[in-house]
């Protein structure tokens, strides 16, 4: 059903260190990542800022991860940040910035700044660059790597996640005090892994080492396979209430009340090279629920 030959052969050709995208540190251009849990990140909800709000901002400045640079959507192991949910000019993505200024306009007023491989901790670097830009909106979506380690030893504390965060989004207002903020919360990596474990072409591209945290050994249900994912929820769980309450002390902020958390891939939104990464169909999805959040008249609750 999925390209799963192909992608075993690039993917062992190139080398599992350069699946840079889920875990590594990784690189950009600066033009321009599932069970269910009984706690939602979006448990608490975020005081209405509407009267506030521009629905409709002129310009978008896109900062995050491979998720936001398109990594393995159009080809194995590269970038295609002309697919980006954020600032794409896909037509069959139609893009955050395309829906919002149009594809005309989308071209000279958005900027992706965006690093594939990128944790928390490279954020307020990401920040100072879209701030330089003086966009009426900044997108983020980044955490998913900080959760995505060789081990769940590895994964980024809590408390340093909140702390870089803090600090972008001081970087971005000492640059861009007025400028509006999307914050996406962080996909549910427990629920990607229940789904790509009954595809055994997913599970064979899991092997080489995407995602370990969560996705190493994807058969196994013993309790230290069970207790090792339930820390990696817990992880993203706390990561995203960081991302919720930090957005909430700012009025120019708004979180999507963890519908980036909540969605489902499908095998179909995900990329055929690595079942970890949006495909063009994810993008698509991910700018869907982008725009109705910022279009929307009150904050996601």
């Amino acid at each position: 059903m999925r390209t799963v030959g192909a992608a075993l052969a690039a993917l062992s050709f190139v080398g599992v260190a350069a699946l840079a995208g889920c875990s590594g540190e990784g690189s950009g251009d600066g033009v321009s990542q599932n069970a269910s849990t009984t706690s939602s990140p979006s448990a608490s909800p975020s005081p209405s800022r509407a009267s506030g709000w521009n629905p409709k901002p002129g310009s978008v400045a896109a900062v995050g991860d491979s998720i936001t640079r398109g990594f393995d959507a159009c080809s194995v192991l590269a970038d295609c940040p002309e697919v980006s949910w954020a600032t794409g000019s896909d037509s069959l993505v139609r893009s955050l910035a395309v829906r919002q200024l149009g594809p005309a306009k989308a071209v000279d007023r958005s900027w992706n700044h965006a690093v594939s491989g990128a944790r928390m901790a490279q954020l307020p670097e990401q920040m100072a660059l879209a701030a330089k830009e003086r966009p009426e909106l900044v997108t983020v979506m980044m955490g998913a790597n900080d959760a995505c380690r060789d081990s769940v030893g590895l994964m980024t504390p809590v408390a340093d996640f909140r702390a870089s965060f803090e600090a972008s989004m001081r970087q971005l207002r000492a640059g861009a005090p007025k400028a509006q903020v999307y914050v996406s919360s962080v996909p549910d990596l427990k629920r990607l892994w229940s789904t790509g474990r009954l595809d055994e072409g997913a599970k064979r591209i899991w092997s080489l080492g995407i995602c370990r945290s969560m996705l190493a050994e994807a058969d196994d249900l013993g309790p230290a396979a069970v207790a090792r994912r339930d820390a990696v929820q817990e992880r993203v769980v706390a990561y995203n209430g960081v991302l919720r309450d930090v957005c909430a002390k700012d009025r120019h902020c708004r979180y999507d009340g963890g519908a980036v958390f909540g969605f489902r891939f499908t095998g179909a939104q995900l990329s055929p090279w690595d079942w970890f990464h949006p495909s063009r169909d994810g993008q698509a999805r991910l700018a869907e629920i982008a725009y109705r959040n910022i279009t929307a008249a009150e904050p996601p609750a």
